[in-house]
């Protein structure tokens, strides 16, 4: 009774004072013990530095912060501290020498809804990210990956890509939708056993779904998500849009699923798809994941990562190609010289053109197709530099930061093939070159990658030469998502 009379003497506001002081209580007590995490900006309670990011450059602003903390410091993003860790030495520091200290993923609520818990080959970790990461490489080997038979499904596909921008009959159009189609259907072959027309429906909207969806999951919708799941689950707003998109883009996974199990011949595996299916036969432990669920959600992973990178790469070249004349008339003339212009184009042709692989390395480079790499957390106590990172820490590689460190590339923010060159014109290789991340996380594709770049690079600037609409100015900026990818521009494929 006596409790009841005390709050009864509260008013509403006297109520919400008292709440407050509470929760800043708690909110300082719990930074109170975490002083001995590597030094940061200051962090607002409940918020931390959630507005401090550049919505639209956040990449950058962490590179700049990185020179202001001796590349390695913390941010609250939310009530989560994060460590960020910038510039070559650093990252190589965290995802090469101390590889074993950061090989799993954090705690992600978007991961944790899209794959239902530790899935797919991106977000899972321990014995399952061991066997899936181990079962899709030695798969994907055995349908191409590699191999001849792959370079001829890239020069088969180029051909469809090359009839589509024939059709255009001159006209200005815009190449992300015929790119996507092109990349894909690599994919495609490898997981579905087939590659789809340009005009397929489904197949389109498939394309769109993710493009969408790896956008905003990499926008400040995706980040308040990431930071704030249990309210913003609730509210309406374009987060949403992601968990829609990636269940449409798995319904149409599982159809290809279903009539995969319908003629599926054990003897004879065609694809990914009947080889996951075989294996799923055999004695498992349930936490290898190999079940159906996670046959989708490793399957989402591979068209998700296998077409929204390469697909971004081969724009920015076309962007930089275009803004740079120059450039694009001494890779044409190095095309025309080694292999002319009847006979396709073969990964062995690679040795002979050191400036095209030059050009294709930087255009990654200054691509900056991935800015951020994907989050590690710490296994264990640990150090980067002279900073104790504690165990459980998410720690996050800026590529953004090695890709233009100033005291490893010489003009790090020009478009500078002679990057990749020696003073003989011999190609060279560069240790701070990492659009592909490094360690036990190196990207899963990233041998399908290089192929389709130079495969599709070389074949496009063989037949055609590429120009935009007069008058346009083509902004180098780009869009800041998962992926950082151009902003939509026009081009005219003129044959040559």
């Amino acid at each position: 009774m006596g409790t009841w009379v005390l709050f009864e003497n509260f008013d509403l506001k006297g109520l919400l004072l008292i709440l407050a002081a509470f929760l800043l209580i708690v909110e300082y007590l719990k930074n109170k013990s975490s002083l001995n995490y590597p030094p940061g900006p200051f962090a607002l309670p409940f918020l931390g530095n959630i507005f401090n990011m550049d919505s639209k450059q956040p990449h950058i602003y962490l590179t700049k912060l990185g020179k202001t903390y001796n590349n390695v410091f913390t941010l609250s993003i939310g009530r989560e501290k994060t460590v960020f860790v910038t510039g070559y030495k650093t990252v190589k520091e965290a995802l090469v020498t101390k590889a074993e200290n950061f090989v799993d993923r954090p705690y992600s609520p978007i991961a944790v809804r899209v794959y239902s818990g530790n899935g797919g080959l991106f977000s899972s970790n321990g014995e399952m990210w061991k066997k899936q990461r181990r079962f899709a490489l030695t798969t994907l080997r055995n349908f191409g990956l590699g191999k001849k038979t792959m370079e001829l499904a890239i020069c088969e596909e180029n051909r469809f890509l090359q009839n589509e921008m024939d059709r255009q009959k001159g006209m200005a159009f815009d190449p992300t939708g015929l790119f996507n189609n092109a990349v894909s259907n690599i994919i495609c072959q490898l997981v579905f056993g087939q590659r789809f027309d340009y005009y397929d429906h489904d197949f389109q909207l498939m394309l769109s779904y993710i493009s969408e969806a790896v956008q905003l999951e990499g926008s400040t919708w995706g980040r308040f998500y990431e930071s704030f799941p249990a309210i913003m689950k609730h509210l309406p707003g374009r987060h949403n849009v992601i968990f829609r998109n990636y269940k449409l883009v798995s319904e149409f996974l599982r159809k290809n699923l279903i009539k995969h199990k319908t003629d599926l011949d054990p003897s004879n595996p065609r694809d990914y798809m009947d080889s996951f299916l075989i294996e799923k036969e055999n004695y498992h432990d349930p936490s290898e994941g190999f079940n159906e669920d996670n046959l989708v959600r490793c399957t989402l992973d591979l068209f998700v990562a296998g077409t929204e990178t390469t697909s971004t790469t081969l724009r920015w070249g076309l962007l930089y190609l275009i803004k740079h004349p120059d450039i694009q008339d001494k890779v044409q003339e190095e095309i025309d010289r080694v292999i002319g212009q009847s006979r396709q184009p073969s990964m062995a042709d690679k040795a002979n053109m050191p400036y095209t692989e030059a050009v294709i390395h930087e255009i990654l480079r200054r691509g900056d197709i991935v800015p951020l790499n994907g989050p590690r957390v710490a296994s264990k106590d640990t150090t980067i530099g002279e900073c104790i990172i504690p165990k459980g820490t998410t720690v996050v590689p800026v590529l953004h930061s090695v890709l233009f460190d100033e005291n490893e590339w010489e003009t790090p923010s020009s478009f500078n093939p002679e990057h990749f060159l020696d003073k003989d014109g011999r190609f060279v290789r560069r240790d701070a070159f990492l659009p592909f991340s490094a360690g036990k996380r190196v990207c899963l594709g990233e041998q399908l990658a290089r192929m389709e770049l130079f495969l599709f690079f070389v074949g496009l600037y063989q037949k055609f030469s590429f120009s935009t609409v007069e008058g346009t100015q083509l902004d180098t900026e780009g869009i800041a998502g998962i992926t950082l990818t151009p902003r939509p521009f026009k081009i005219y494929a003129n044959a040559r």
